[in-house]
């Protein structure tokens, strides 16, 4: 019995050190996903004010400007958010489809919050790199690059 009582624990003990060793990577991960994320979206958003204050319209500046900021945060992402080490076609394809999904949130927020509802397009804009920037880190950590452990 005693023995069996100390095996628990020491499962437990190794379940807990596992625990906060998981969540003290999610943490790290996350925020150099935060560090690329702000960088790329800050370059990106004062390109689109400036864009969209001298002439563009708001969607056409955003459909224009997406695929830049998704092709210059890939590598960032790729290799220093997600440490990732697949193939890179896979990766890659994979990153688009996300990045289409994200594509979709954004036009549609500016569509239903600026045009249909009448909300100032830069809050919107603001807003949605926001919400975007959530979706694209859960489509990038479980969809794009996984990172699975390597088969026996």
């Amino acid at each position: 019995m005693a023995k069996s009582i100390g095996s628990n624990c020491v499962r437990s003990r190794t379940r807990e050190a596992l625990s906060k060793t998981g969540w003290t990577a999610a943490l790290r991960q996350i925020i150099r996903y935060g560090v690329v994320g702000v960088l790329n979206n800050l370059l990106g958003f004062l390109i689109y004010l400036l864009v969209t204050w001298l002439w563009l319209d708001p969607k056409i500046a955003v459909t224009l400007m997406y695929p830049i900021g998704a092709v210059t945060a890939y590598f960032g992402h790729a290799k220093y958010s997600f440490a990732y080490n697949g193939d890179t076609s896979h990766g890659l394809f994979r990153y688009a489809i996300a990045h289409v999904v994200g594509y979709g949130a954004n036009i549609g927020m500016l569509y239903l919050l600026s045009d249909r509802l009448g909300y100032p397009h830069q809050l919107v804009q603001a807003l949605a790199i926001v919400v975007v920037a959530g979706i694209l880190y859960l489509l990038f950590r479980y969809f794009v690059f996984p990172n699975r452990p390597a088969a026996s």
